[in-house]
C-alpha cells in the first residue's frame, strides 16, 4: 500500500484527572527523522515513543507535539526539613548571645528560610502514565497513517496517469522511426541524383548509407528498456508492498537515463520534441515519487 510522507494526526485522551493530547505532522525526508516536544516529566518515554512510531512509519520528517495535564489535588506535597530549621534557630540564638540582640524570630519568619519548607512532587506511576500516553499516541498515529494512505492513493493515480502518457510518447517515437529512415533514403537519392545528374546510381551504395544512418539513430534497445521500466514501476505501484519510495526513485533514474540516450540519438525535429516531452513527464514522476514513503 502506497503512503505519502505528508500527513497529520491528532488524538486527545482524558482518563480520570489526566489528559493527554498528541498531535503529529509529517513532510518529506530521505529517512525517518522524528522530533518530539513534550513536558519534561514525560522525557523518560522518548525511546518508547520512537519505537512505537517506527512500527507504522518508515520514512519522513515527523514532528510530534505532546501536552499533559494532571488535575488531581495530590500532585505535590509540602515537606518540612526539621533538622535544617533547628540549625537555623540554633545559629540565630548564637547571634543573639554574641551581639546582644533581641531574638524576634517567629514561626512564619523561620518557615521562609531556604529549604525549610519545600514543595515536592508525588511519585509518578510510570506504568499508568504510559498507559494513558500510549492510547493518545496510538490514536494520533492511526489518523496520521490514514491521511498518509489517502494521499498515497492520490499519488498512485497521478503517477499511473503520467506513466500511460509516457508510453503514448514512446509509441509515437516508435511509429516515427521507420518514417525517418524512409525520408532519409529519399533525400539521399535526390541529392545524389542532383550531384551526378543522369549517371546511374548503385542501389547498394544508397542502401549501405541508409543502413549506417539507421544504425546511428536506432533507439530500439533504449525503447525496450524504457517500456520495461515503465511496466516495472506500474507493477510496483499496484503491489501491496510498503516503503517503495526508494525503489521507485531508482526506477525513475533508469527511465531518465534511457530518455537521455533517445534524445541524444534523435536526428529528427519531431522525435526531439517528443523526447523533450518524455523527459518532462519523467521529471514530473520523479518529483511525485519524492513524496512517497
Amino acid at each position: 500500500m502506497i503512503k505519502s510522507m505528508t500527513g497529520f494526526g491528532r488524538c486527545e485522551i482524558a482518563e480520570g484527572e489526566r489528559k493527554f493530547t498528541v498531535e503529529m505532522k509529517g513532510v518529506n525526508h530521505r529517512y525517518l527523522d522524528t522530533n518530539i516536544r513534550m513536558p519534561k516529566k514525560l522525557n523518560f518515554f522518548e525511546t518508547s515513543i520512537r519505537s512505537l512510531l517506527k512500527q507504522s512509519v518508515l520514512r519522513g520528517k515527523v514532528d510530534i507535539f505532546i501536552t499533559y495535564e494532571d488535575l488531581s489535588e495530590n500532585q505535590v506535597s509540602l515537606k518540612y526539613n526539621e533538622t535544617l530549621a533547628a540549625e537555623y534557630l540554633s545559629s540565630l540564638k548564637k547571634m543573639q548571645e554574641q551581639f546582644s540582640l533581641e531574638n524576634d524570630i517567629r514561626v512564619s519568619t523561620l518557615s521562609r528560610y531556604p529549604e525549610v519548607l519545600t514543595m515536592e512532587e508525588q511519585a509518578i506511576d510510570e506504568e499508568e502514565l504510559w498507559k494513558g500516553l500510549k492510547k493518545a499516541l496510538d490514536g494520533a498515529i492511526r489518523q496520521f497513517v490514514e491521511t498518509r494512505t489517502l494521499e498515497g492513493e492520490n499519488l498512485k493515480r497521478d503517477l499511473l496517469e503520467k506513466l500511460d502518457n509516457m508510453l503514448a510518447l514512446v509509441k509515437q517515437i516508435e511509429e516515427r522511426s521507420p518514417k525517418i529512415i524512409a525520408e532519409y533514403k529519399e533525400k539521399l537519392e535526390t541529392k545524389v541524383k542532383e550531384l551526378l545528374e543522369d549517371a546511374q546510381i548503385e542501389d547498394s551504395r544508397i542502401a549501405a548509407e541508409v543502413v549506417i544512418f539507421a544504425d546511428k539513430m536506432c533507439t530500439d534497445e533504449e525503447i525496450v528498456r524504457l517500456k520495461s521500466h515503465v511496466t516495472h514501476m506500474k507493477e510496483t505501484l499496484t503491489a501491496d508492498d510498503s516503503g517503495i519510495g526508494r525503489k521507485l526513485d531508482f526506477i525513475a533514474q533508469e527511465m531518465n537515463r534511457e530518455a537521455n540516450t533517445i534524445l541524444s540519438k534523435a536526428n529528427d525535429l519531431e522525435v526531439s520534441n517528443i523526447g523533450i516531452e518524455l523527459k518532462t513527464e519523467i521529471e514530473k514522476v520523479r518529483e511525485q515519487i519524492q513524496n512517497i514513503e
